[in-house]
């Protein structure tokens, strides 16, 4: 892709955001300009017409997950649903319990929520992760109480890529009759979802993810086996069975539809394979050129199109400028090590990949001939025994 004074311009964010495919944006058109009905107006042509397209989207977004379109509220992101599915289940189930279990590594919109029920005097007990960032299932068996309600563990990580056992996370919450809730962002359309085989009892999910867009989400909340009821946060017309009022974004739910159509497709039709082995190419050409590259994470158990790598003894915001025609996401671990976040999507060409591999073993090379920390470390200093204060 060229940028407006025709530079060069790679995408490699896709776990930030993904391109909305033309064909979701196709779909969603005619419900901007001809077909701009409010689905809740049911005494007119204008109405019925808005109201048919979000129960077609419904279907198609229950389709991805094994859900029955009856169980999919939408939402105006997966922050809502993370929202929806902690602050409800608290409130409809506060007298079966106060407790309430995930993990430290989860996104903001769980951690921060989770956060705030602790305020109020809910109890939350944090798993820790492993080095691959995977929970320990006996640790979870063993944190459950009388009084915890829901355990909340996200699908896949959105750092690191890491998928967590979610068909065991189910069978112990089906055992000790506790919710289990799944944040399955980075997770719809990249790995299969079956929310009654994995006993998946609430699913968040987003639409700017799967090549959707922004501002439209889904909780999955189970109708039966058990029945899963949860306290409304979003007062007024009643809408989505009451769970959450507003006039809804009939032509977002259209886009967010179609886009999980695709991503059930990608799943059947190789594109996920091609999107794993693009991902592999990137690996083995940085590994095969940049020596002291380490992955984060499970390589195993991790999702198709992440690769999150640390490279030691590069300064994270030099390597990011020296790369400023690759769009990546970046966090630095320490002194020494800088992590960076591929995501690879639906749109990655080898080309671009190869491309990427060639500037950033250049960039990093560069880097290191400039770094004292690189130059210590070939000489067998071990810098983290240097005493920097020089006293």
């Amino acid at each position: 892709m060229k940028s407006e004074n025709g530079e060069r311009r790679i995408y490699l964010d896709n776990n930030a955001t993904t391109r909305c495919d033309p064909r979701v944006v196709e779909a969603m058109l005619p419900f901007f300009t001809e077909k701009y009905g409010n689905s809740a107006s049911r005494n007119h042509g204008f109405g019925w017409e808005a109201e048919e397209a979000v129960e077609k989207a419904r279907t198609q977004v229950a389709a991805v997950i094994g859900a029955d379109a009856k169980e999919i509220v939408f939402t105006s992101g997966a922050t809502e649903a993370d929202n929806l599915a902690l602050k409800g289940v608290a409130e409809m189930y506060r007298e079966k319990g106060d407790h309430i279990i995930s993990v430290p590594t989860e996104h903001k919109a769980i951690i921060d929520t989770a956060k705030h029920l602790e305020s109020l005097g809910l109890k939350v007990t944090w798993l820790p992760v492993d080095k691959e960032g995977l929970i320990d299932l006996d640790e979870l068996r063993r944190s459950i109480t009388e009084k915890t309600i829901l355990i909340s563990v996200m699908a896949v990580n959105n750092e690191v890529g890491v998928i967590q056992p979610l068909a065991e996370i189910g069978k112990i919450a089906a055992e000790k009759g506790v919710l289990f809730h799944t944040d399955a962002v980075q997770a719809v359309g990249k790995i299969p979802i079956d929310v009654n085989a994995m006993g998946i009892h609430l699913l968040s999910m987003s639409g700017h993810k799967i090549y959707g867009p922004k501002g439209i989400g889904a909780l999955y909340v189970r109708r039966r086996n058990p029945r899963v009821r949860v306290s409304i946060q979003m007062h007024g017309g009643g809408h989505e069975r009451g769970y959450r009022s507003g006039t809804l974004a009939v032509p977002l739910i259209v886009g967010f539809g179609k886009a999980c159509e695709l991503a059930a497709e990608d799943l059947s039709s190789g594109e996920i394979e091609r999107v794993r082995k693009l991902r592999d190419r990137l690996l083995d050409g940085i590994r095969a050129r940049v020596p002291e590259s380490y992955v984060n994470g499970s390589l195993t158990r991790r999702a198709p199109n992440n690769l999150n790598i640390s490279f030691a003894y590069v300064e994270g915001e030099s390597l990011l400028m020296g790369i400023n025609d690759i769009a990546v996401s970046s966090g630095s671990e320490d002194l020494a090590h800088t992590s960076i976040r591929f995501g690879l999507g639906r749109f990655t060409t080898e080309e671009e990949v190869d491309y990427t591999i060639e500037r950033l073993s250049g960039i990093v090379s560069r880097l290191r001939e400039l770094s004292p920390l690189w130059e210590m470390a070939q000489e067998g200093i071990d810098i983290t025994k240097v005493n920097w204060q020089g006293h």
